[in-house]
Parts: structure tokens; sequence; C-alpha cells
């Protein structure tokens, strides 16, 4: 069975770094990448309490794409363990269930929350982020059963979902009903992410929001706030054409371009802000939106949502931003900004009950709130990786959203 497998070594992730500057295939299409296909991945159950599943769908993340590139912060790395094989958003079925497994069986069709926090490491005295149900902020995740690893697809002992199969710990286990399809399935993972910082961070019924971002997350917030039956204003920056066509289809009341002479008018106007003009440098912009979801990560779209969130508001930053130089945070002291961090996803409260994000995503697909399938552009298998990374590096060239592997 193949795999994808990230594998670092010092020679190697030089050599990538230097050469993809000038030829970004180099990440991934070169002996030297860090990034490496293998014939077979050990895909062993750590213990009696975990299952294999074969995987159907696997989709690549942003996230992925910032490891393949090595954009991502040496911070992250005491949370990994190598080589690990690549991919957190998985849909599959369950092919073998440990002795001491509950609740599900062999056939079952199933999505896996990746998150390696306490119980899936076997650790009995839970730290007291797990206690309060915020597993992504789990403070033992290089400890326990396995080895470190934020997520599955991070971890040298799970595998992950750009394989054939993935191990995962029962607690991680969520069954689908006939009503969700798999491409539904393989989006529950990133609708998650979504629905988190939307419920964490709900906007007013008289809120403006805007979303800068029209990639899976983007989309997916907006997506998550109408299913929530959020009635808020809902403004989008988006980039490319299939993204603006999307985030109306899903709930916003206006989509801007990102044209680089025209956005900052653009999306002033629709938020009733003013632009003033300093002795050089960007322009100033006075007002904008009550909420901010920056969905992107790069410099300018963090740059963007400090400028235009209103004085007194609050920034929300889900785009997985690293290490950025020159980023002006004069906005956040003169506005006093509320900026926030959101990371995957735990325990919400929802309609009275606290619940798992998963349950809450994938019983508003059941409802019919929310279909993400059409999000799903783009299947590759396995061993056409490289199509597949051209493909999701090159969305507008592409028409892609969600590219996804079919590995069996």
């Amino acid at each position: 069975m193949g795999a994808l497998q990230f594998d670092y070594k010092l020679p190697r992730y030089v050599m990538s770094k230097v050469g993809g500057r000038f030829k970004s295939s180099l990440y991934w299409n070169s002996k030297l990448s860090c990034l490496r296909f293998v014939d077979e991945a050990d895909t062993t159950l750590p213990n009696e309490q975990w299952v294999k599943v074969k995987v159907k769908y696997s989709g690549i993340c942003g996230s992925d794409l910032n490891l393949i590139f090595l954009n991502d912060s040496p911070a992250t790395s005491p949370f990994a363990s190598f080589p690990f094989t690549i991919g957190h958003e998985i849909v599959g079925e369950i092919e073998e269930v440990g002795p001491q497994v509950n609740g599900v069986q062999v056939g079952d069709r199933i999505v896996i929350d990746p998150v390696l926090s306490c119980e899936p490491r076997g650790i009995e005295d839970k730290c007291t982020e797990c206690l309060k149900g915020n597993f992504s902020l789990c403070i033992h995740k290089t400890e326990g059963d396995i080895s470190p690893g934020l997520l599955i697809g991070t971890c040298k002992d799970t595998g992950g979902g750009w394989s054939t199969h993935v191990v995962a710990h029962q607690s991680q286990i969520f069954k689908l009903p006939d009503e969700v399809n798999d491409l539904n399935g393989v989006m529950v993972e990133p609708f998650s992410c979504a629905l988190h910082s939307v419920m964490r961070n709900p906007p007013k019924e008289d809120d403006t929001v805007l979303v800068i971002g029209g990639g899976v997350i983007g989309l997916s917030v907006i997506a998550a706030i109408r299913a929530l039956d959020i009635p808020c204003n809902v403004i989008a920056l988006v980039k490319h054409n299939l993204q603006k066509e999307m985030a109306y289809h899903y709930g916003a009341n206006e989509v801007i371009d990102l044209d680089r002479s025209t956005y900052v008018e653009g999306l002033s106007k629709v938020l009733n802000a003013k632009v003033l003009n300093p002795i050089f440098g960007a322009e100033v912009v006075e007002g904008g939106a009550d909420i901010v979801f920056e969905c992107v990560g790069r410099k300018q779209s963090v740059h963007d949502s400090l400028r235009f969130t209103r004085s007194g508001g609050q920034v929300v930053l889900l785009g997985l931003a690293g290490i950025m130089e020159r980023i002006d945070w004069t906005t956040v002291w003169l506005n006093e900004l509320k900026v926030k961090g959101c990371f995957a996803y735990s325990l919400e409260h929802y309609q009275g009950e606290s619940r798992r994000t998963f349950e809450i995503a994938i019983d508003l697909m059941q409802q019919g709130k929310v279909d993400l399938s059409p999000l799903v552009t783009h299947q590759f298998p396995l061993e056409e990786y490289r199509y597949a990374l051209e493909t999701a590096t090159k969305k507008g060239n592409r028409s892609a959203v969600k590219v996804v592997f079919e590995p069996n």
C-alpha cells in the first residue's frame, strides 16, 4: 500500500528551500525533497483501543501545502515525529477493530477527528484543557503511548490520510449517517475548523462580518454562519471567480474581488468605512467590520484583517499565519482590537448541550443545513500526487477549490 510521507532531513530541507524559490515543483518533484512516496507504511494498532481505517478520500489542506512548501514555523516541529504520513482530512471505512473498542464495527463508514490529545495518547490523568473539552489545546501532545504529533498526519505512529490505511483511537471516530455522502464526509474536518471558530466567536444578528479568503476555510466559515442560522451581514474578500460564485452560494451578502488596485476602495465602501492616505505606505481604513475571520495566513491578509476591523472589533486568525516580518500592529492598540487565534475543533455549547464539533458538523449536514460536496472539485489517486499538488497550488488556473486523494 502506498503512502505520501514527509521526512525531515536537514540536507533535504536546505536543498528544497533553496531550489523551491526558483521552481516550486521541486518541493514535491525532486529526489532531494522532504516529500516521498513509499510503497508501504506501517499501520499497526498502537494498542487495543484503536481501529484501522481504509481511506476512501483524504483532502489536501492548506496546512499540508504549508508543510510541503516548508513555510511552517520551526515552533511546530517539536509536535511532529518523522517520517510521518501526511493527511488529516479523512473519510473511510473501518477495516480492523481492537479488542477493547466499543461502539463501532468493521464496515462502518466514518470520519476521524485527528487531534492527538490525552485520550488517544492513553494518558489517564488528563490535562486541564482536555478536562474542559479543549482537546486542541492539550498540553500532552508529545507524551503517552504514541510519538509526538499535533494530529494524525503529523505522527509517525498513526499514519495519515495520504495513504491507503490509517489508524485512529476509538475516541476519534465518528460514524456517518446515510444522508452524509463521502464527499461531504471528507469536508467534515475543514468544516469543523470553521464551525469551531464561529461557535467560539459568534457574530451577533446585527454584526457585519468580513471573511478574508475564498478557499475552503473561508467558504466554510460563511457556510457555518448560515448553517447556524445567524442572520448577520457577511462580506467576503476572494481571489478567484469560482470562489466568488461559491461565496454567494453559501450565503455571503457581498463579495469583493481581490484586485490590488481597487479592493481597498471597494471593501471600504461596502463596510461604510473611510479610506485615509498616510504620508507614505498603505492606505489607512477608518471603520470596518465588527468581526473579521482571517482565513489565508499571508502577510497581506493579516494586515488587511487588522485594518478592516472597526474600533473595538475582533479579529479571528484561522489562516495558520507563521513567521511574518513588517506587520503593522498599530491598529491593534489604536483601535483596541481583540485578536484571537483559533485552531482545530473541540467541545462546543450547542442547543443547551456540550457536544464535539465533529458531531455538530455531521448533524448540520444530515439535516440539510449545509452541503459542502460541491467544494470537492478534483480527485486524484495517490500515484498522481504530483498533478494533485500542482492543481492544489494553482487553484485559479485549474478552477479548483478542494483537491482530494482517492487512495483505493
